[in-house]
């Protein structure tokens, strides 16, 4: 028998990292059954390996709403945000404001214009979207198949996507485990397809499953995100790999000497703001 000794001595490396950037964590999923559109924009930095993910507070927030009717402006108006608790890091509509922040569901289109515009620590930043209407899941069932390892959960997920134009869809399985998918090979049609838990569930687990709807932009973001970093724990936490999203830093942008940040590519936040229709089903483990 071989016997080996030694001694452990712990070293402290210190690991060259960049400036922290910051993260916006923006999908606002709308039920149109709600009176209001459930705003919450969650501010964070990126950090070293190894350390907490640190929130941060923002000088000002604001979402600029303007409504369209067959592409003609009929309204424009704002939300002020205000951050919910001290050292949250979370942004609500005002609740101190002299008026009501809140931004009514029923005003919702799928030409509905968001605009976010956020000022931190001294820079500006810009992001732009259009609410993105989604089709209801028509049923989610357990199914009884696996796959390789033969103790995996099968769950059967159908919706109907519509024939007017080309649409794109993410779902939401829980546990931070998001699908993406386009109508190409199925529009106008009923699409159903399986998805698997690999982790063991307990019988009696009640699991929502979403649908949100997207545009092509957002669907990009979150099939990069999905493909680079494995199991989200949250489509918005600090990825493995830098994806970015539709945040534009745009501190110094005067349109005269600088259009653009095509001359300083190292200028960049993280994250993405969406308004998205979603729409929930529960599923019950057997």
């Amino acid at each position: 028998m071989v016997l080996s000794t030694g001694c452990e001595e712990v070293i402290d490396l210190e690991l060259e990292g960049e400036a922290p950037r910051l993260v916006v964590n923006g999908l606002i999923r709308v039920n149109e059954l709600e009176a209001f559109v459930p705003v919450e924009i969650r501010l964070t930095e990126t950090n070293n390996f190894f350390e907490e993910i640190p929130v941060t507070q923002a000088e000002s927030a604001i979402i600029i709403i303007e409504r369209f009717d067959n592409g003609e402006p009929i309204e424009t108006f704002t939300s002020s945000l205000a951050e919910e608790s001290p050292g949250s890091g979370v942004y609500i509509p005002d609740p101190n404001a002299t008026f009501d922040q809140r931004i009514p569901v029923e005003l919702l289109n799928d030409e509905t214009r968001f605009t976010l515009q956020i000022t931190h620590k001294g820079r500006q930043y810009v992001a732009e979207t259009v609410y993105q209407p989604v089709v209801p899941i028509d049923f989610v069932v357990q199914g009884n198949r696996t796959l390789f390892e033969g103790d995996e959960t099968e769950v059967i997920v159908a919706f109907t996507d519509l024939p007017q134009k080309d649409d794109f869809y993410v779902f939401d399985f829980s546990f931070g485990e998001y699908l993406v998918t386009e109508d190409t090979f199925y529009q106008g049609q009923l699409f159903q397809f399986s998805y698997f838990y690999e982790d063991e569930i307990e019988p009696g687990t009640q699991i929502p499953i979403s649908i949100m709807g997207a545009d092509e932009s957002f669907y990009n973001y979150m099939d990069l995100l999905i493909t680079q970093s494995g199991d989200l724990q949250g489509p918005f936490q600090s990825p493995v790999a830098t994806v970015r999203g539709n945040v534009v830093d745009v501190t110094g942008i005067n349109n005269q000497d600088i259009f653009d940040n095509a001359s300083r590519p190292e200028v960049y936040p993280l994250g993405y703001f969406a308004v998205v229709q979603e729409d929930v089903e529960i599923l019950t483990i057997n």
